[in-house]
């Protein structure tokens, strides 16, 4: 008889009520093995050729948790449920009128209804207060718009053991922006939606230089007739400057100090460093980013999509917690390889809930392969999560992913072509694949590529779940032993006792000895030092990373403001901080009394 791969309950309870497929009052998957069987051969199937040996190769990654496919694949692929494969999406530009705004809801409720969390940039609403001419009305603003979307989320979601995850940004030269960075301060407010704004280099550059900021909106949609001072700008839903006027002007630090103090005490808004999103963006040439998926490491397109799947590096350590230590780098790379083109199949066998995410999709074929697991695997080869080495060896382990997956995804187009939008010559110049090696530079000039990216580090928080508590994406460990509040089928709670899988392993093997020097919780780590391992891994990452800046409740305010202009120094594409708080609570109770949390990926909230 096959070893149970589950060792928490908790576990199996995250399998039963997400992942398991249930027709009815029929269990089809009688245990997780068929599960994987079932994903494998949905995702297989279309394959021109072969199919049967790609099911194979694809349920050998998946047993034992080695490749961790994002949730909604795991639910849905192989299901007769008309569910979308893909985990979230970016919605499309909200056009600034009554009939718009309310189609994009429905887009939104119909994207979510299967399934999809969603993101949007609210930034091409009018601000409160400004008039509308044709209608002799007064504008109330983005943030009264968005407890609209919060309030169908509650509801497209109301039942089952999920719910919605929204992201919503907003321009940092937005007038609204003051009314935005505050309005969760309020206990009742918008709790289905993370916030972030997006923050530019000029605003940076205006905050060092303690620079008046001025806060415009386009010209042409302001039916007021008035005057005033006019500047060029980039706009939400445009490819060129357009006129904007000056509707007033405010001190940059007063404003930086706003978003930064609210961000201490409520744990949001987060920021996304917008201009390096797009400096950075494989089809800068052709796309416009100002928007991610919820949890922040897919910057997406309007309707692009996330089609998320991590590398289980616990599974790859050989003779952990001894002196021979190692990676496997070969079944690493193996396991990429394999993971890229599940991903890239993903995309021809998911159904969309809208034909404009189907397009944008088919175009780009962008996937998010990342990884999981990454603390407990530096724990298991005798690493502190805090140290230069663990460091050092992350950056080359992700350099190694990088470029597997990359010369994986020229093979496959050499094999089925490359993806429709790509134009060769501008994507080679992108400032990402100009420094990708000769020879994955020479095979894309030769056949193309079959994705325009590749790579995404998420939270994980679900998956790693159900792989048996290991560490989430690149997150440090966040206790050895705590509980967890799971919500249950029927909408009540359940908590659980949970153990972090690398603790757990030392624990089988060597009982109650002392744990080696190089466990560390979150908590313990200083947040410079989780911000430098995020730094450490987004040089060979071509979309984003979710990582949550972990600061201790009585980390001094003049320390914490410069977490974030670090971040912006160390040329990451946005940043997250939780330092507990009153509103948000913890989802996580350590055993060991640490006060700690979560930023937004709660195992309900995450999209999975």
């Amino acid at each position: 008889m096959p070893q149970d791969p589950f060792t928490l309950a908790i576990s199996r309870h995250v399998w039963d009520t997400k992942y398991r497929y249930r027709r009815g009052a029929e269990v089809v998957d009688r245990t997780v093995e068929d599960t994987w069987r079932r994903v494998a051969r949905a995702v297989a199937a279309v394959e021109p050729r072969g199919a049967a040996e790609w099911e194979a190769r694809f349920l050998d990654i998946l047993r034992d948790f080695r490749f961790l496919p994002g949730g909604r694949i795991l639910a849905g692929a192989g299901t007769a449920n008309r569910v979308t494969l893909l985990n979230c999406f970016v919605m499309g530009v909200i056009e600034d009128s009554m009939d718009a705004i309310f189609d994009a809801l429905k887009e939104g409720a119909l994207t979510m209804q299967q399934g999809g969390g969603i993101g949007y940039d609210f930034s091409t609403l009018r601000p409160k207060g400004t008039l509308a001419r044709t209608t002799g009305t007064i504008a109330s603003g983005p943030v009264s718009f968005m407890r609209i979307w919060d309030a169908m989320c509650a509801t497209v979601l109301s039942t089952g053991a999920r719910r919605g995850a929204m992201m919503a940004t907003l321009r940092c030269d937005h007038p609204d922006i003051e009314e935005f960075v505050t309005a969760k301060h309020d206990p009742h407010e918008l709790r289905h939606f993370n916030l972030s704004v997006q923050v530019t280099d000029d605003f940076v550059q205006a905050v060092r230089a303690d620079a008046e900021w001025p806060l415009v909106f386009p010209e042409a949609q302001l039916d007021d007739g008035g005057g005033g001072e006019r500047v060029m700008r980039v706009w939400t839903g445009v490819d060129r400057p357009v006129p904007c006027r000056v509707l007033r002007r405010v001190r940059a630090r007063e404003l930086w100090e706003r978003i930064m103090r609210s961000t201490y005490d409520y744990a949001e808004p987060g920021v996304l460093f917008v201009d390096r999103i797009n400096e950075w963006n494989n089809l800068y040439w052709r796309e416009r980013i100002t928007a991610t998926n919820p949890c922040g490491e897919l910057p997406l397109p309007p309707y692009g999509a996330c089609d998320l799947g991590s590398v289980n590096l616990t599974r790859f350590v050989r003779e952990p917690f001894t002196r021979a230590a190692r990676l496997d780098m070969e079944g690493i790379r193996a396991t990429v390889e394999v993971g890229v083109r599940l991903l890239d199949n993903v995309i021809d066998a998911s159904r969309f809930p809208l034909a404009a995410q189907r397009e944008q999709a088919h175009g780009s074929r962008r996937i998010g392969l990342g990884v999981t697991g990454l603390a407990d695997a530096l724990v298991m080869l005798g690493l502190r999560y805090d140290s230069e080495a663990a460091r050092v060896l992350a950056g080359d382990l992700m350099r190694e992913i990088c470029h597997t997956a990359y010369r994986a995804s020229v093979r496959i187009a050499e094999e089925k072509g490359p993806f429709p939008y790509l134009e060769r010559e501008p994507y080679l110049a992108g400032r990402f694949v100009e420094r990708l090696p000769g020879d994955i530079r020479d095979g894309i000039a030769r056949h193309g590529i079959r994705n325009s990216h590749l790579l995404a580090i998420a939270p994980t928080g679900t998956i790693s779940l159900l792989a048996n508590n290991v560490s989430s994406g690149l997150e440090p460990i966040f206790d050895y032993e705590f509980t967890r509040r799971v919500l249950e089928l029927d909408g009540s709670y359940t908590e659980y006792p949970v153990r972090d899988y690398a603790y757990a392993l030392w624990r089988r093997e060597h009982g109650g000895e002392p744990l080696p020097a190089a466990f560390v919780r979150a908590q313990e780590i200083a947040p410079l030092d989780h911000l430098a391992m995020q730094a450490a891994l987004q040089p060979w990452v071509d979309s984003a990373i979710s990582k949550t800046i972990n600061v201790p409740e009585d980390y001094p305010f003049e320390d914490f403001r410069g977490i974030y202009l670090a971040a912006w120094e160390k040329g990451l594409k946005g940043c997250t901080t939780y330092r507990p708080n009153p509103i948000t609570g913890a989802v996580l109770k350590p055993e060991s009394g640490n006060a700690g949390g979560i930023h937004c990926c709660s195992v309900e909230r995450e999209a999975d």
